[in-house]
Protein backbone atom coordinates (compact mmCIF):
# COMPACT_ATOMS: atom_id res chain seq x y z
CA UNK A 1 0.00 0.00 0.00
CA UNK A 2 1.15 3.25 -1.14
CA UNK A 3 0.87 6.75 0.21
CA UNK A 4 -1.66 7.46 -2.16
CA UNK A 5 -3.78 4.24 -2.00
CA UNK A 6 -3.27 4.66 1.98
CA UNK A 7 -4.43 8.53 1.67
CA UNK A 8 -7.28 7.47 -0.64
CA UNK A 9 -8.17 4.34 1.59
CA UNK A 10 -8.76 6.72 4.30
CA UNK A 11 -10.68 9.34 2.99
CA UNK A 12 -13.13 7.10 1.62
CA UNK A 13 -14.25 6.67 5.19
CA UNK A 14 -17.35 8.70 6.15
CA UNK A 15 -16.55 12.41 7.88
CA UNK A 16 -13.14 11.23 7.52
CA UNK A 17 -10.74 14.68 7.01
CA UNK A 18 -7.04 15.28 6.56
CA UNK A 19 -4.85 17.54 7.80
CA UNK A 20 -1.11 18.66 8.80
CA UNK A 21 -1.66 19.56 13.11
CA UNK A 22 2.43 18.82 14.11
CA UNK A 23 4.37 19.69 11.02
CA UNK A 24 4.55 19.61 7.14
CA UNK A 25 5.63 15.70 7.07
CA UNK A 26 3.26 13.89 9.36
CA UNK A 27 -0.32 13.41 7.50
CA UNK A 28 -2.98 12.76 10.10
CA UNK A 29 -6.40 11.49 9.63
CA UNK A 30 -9.05 11.94 11.24
CA UNK A 31 -12.78 11.44 12.17
CA UNK A 32 -14.83 13.90 14.49
CA UNK A 33 -11.57 15.52 15.24
CA UNK A 34 -10.12 12.36 16.58
CA UNK A 35 -7.00 10.78 15.10
CA UNK A 36 -7.33 7.79 13.42
CA UNK A 37 -3.96 6.80 11.51
CA UNK A 38 -0.63 9.09 11.18
CA UNK A 39 1.69 9.02 8.68
CA UNK A 40 5.12 10.54 7.90
CA UNK A 41 5.68 11.52 4.35
CA UNK A 42 9.18 11.38 4.77
CA UNK A 43 9.22 7.48 5.62
CA UNK A 44 5.74 6.72 3.63
CA UNK A 45 6.21 3.31 4.34
CA UNK A 46 4.82 3.28 7.78
CA UNK A 47 1.59 4.58 9.32
CA UNK A 48 0.06 4.47 13.14
CA UNK A 49 -3.53 3.04 13.71
CA UNK A 50 -4.96 2.78 17.13
CA UNK A 51 -6.32 -0.77 17.95
CA UNK A 52 -7.74 -2.41 20.92
CA UNK A 53 -5.00 -3.79 23.64
CA UNK A 54 -5.36 -7.28 23.25
CA UNK A 55 -5.72 -7.26 19.20
CA UNK A 56 -2.72 -5.35 19.01
CA UNK A 57 -0.88 -7.42 21.31
CA UNK A 58 -1.74 -10.39 19.43
CA UNK A 59 -1.00 -8.62 15.68
CA UNK A 60 2.49 -7.95 17.43
CA UNK A 61 2.85 -11.57 18.09
CA UNK A 62 2.01 -12.63 14.73
CA UNK A 63 3.58 -10.32 12.57
CA UNK A 64 7.30 -8.38 12.41
CA UNK A 65 5.99 -5.30 10.51
CA UNK A 66 2.95 -4.39 13.41
CA UNK A 67 5.68 -2.79 16.48
CA UNK A 68 4.29 -0.72 19.12
CA UNK A 69 2.86 2.27 18.06
CA UNK A 70 5.74 5.06 17.50
CA UNK A 71 5.71 7.80 19.60
CA UNK A 72 2.37 7.09 20.78
CA UNK A 73 0.73 5.21 23.53
CA UNK A 74 1.99 1.52 23.53
CA UNK A 75 -1.22 -0.04 24.58
CA UNK A 76 -3.27 1.76 22.34
CA UNK A 77 -1.27 1.84 18.94
CA UNK A 78 0.49 0.23 16.42
CA UNK A 79 3.28 1.04 14.30
CA UNK A 80 2.79 -1.21 11.05
CA UNK A 81 5.34 -1.18 8.19
CA UNK A 82 3.58 -1.78 4.98
CA UNK A 83 6.69 -2.73 2.65
CA UNK A 84 6.94 -6.23 3.95
CA UNK A 85 4.27 -9.22 3.90
CA UNK A 86 1.29 -7.83 5.18
CA UNK A 87 -1.43 -8.32 2.73
CA UNK A 88 -3.22 -5.67 1.32
CA UNK A 89 -6.48 -6.83 3.11
CA UNK A 90 -4.77 -6.97 6.64
CA UNK A 91 -3.88 -3.54 5.82
CA UNK A 92 -7.30 -2.19 5.54
CA UNK A 93 -8.60 -3.93 8.33
CA UNK A 94 -6.00 -2.39 10.57
CA UNK A 95 -7.20 1.35 9.35
CA UNK A 96 -10.80 -0.21 9.27
CA UNK A 97 -10.11 -1.00 12.94
CA UNK A 98 -8.71 2.15 13.88
CA UNK A 99 -11.36 4.05 12.38
CA UNK A 100 -14.36 2.28 14.37
CA UNK A 101 -12.47 2.42 17.48
CA UNK A 102 -12.44 6.12 16.87
CA UNK A 103 -15.61 6.42 15.45
CA UNK A 104 -17.48 4.71 18.63
CA UNK A 105 -15.86 6.83 21.30
CA UNK A 106 -17.92 9.76 20.09
CA UNK A 107 -20.75 10.58 21.86
CA UNK A 108 -23.71 10.51 20.15
CA UNK A 109 -24.47 13.94 20.37
CA UNK A 110 -21.25 14.74 18.67
CA UNK A 111 -21.83 16.40 15.96
CA UNK A 112 -20.23 13.90 13.58
CA UNK A 113 -23.64 11.68 14.28
CA UNK A 114 -26.07 14.91 13.26
CA UNK A 115 -24.08 15.56 9.96
CA UNK A 116 -25.79 11.67 9.30
CA UNK A 117 -28.75 12.52 9.99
Amino acid sequence: MNIEELRDYCLQKSGATEEFPFDDQTLVFKVGGKIFLLVGLEYGNRFNVKCDPERAIELREQHPEIIPGYHMNKKHWNTVYTDGGLQYNLLKALIDHSYDLIRASLPKSHAYFKALN
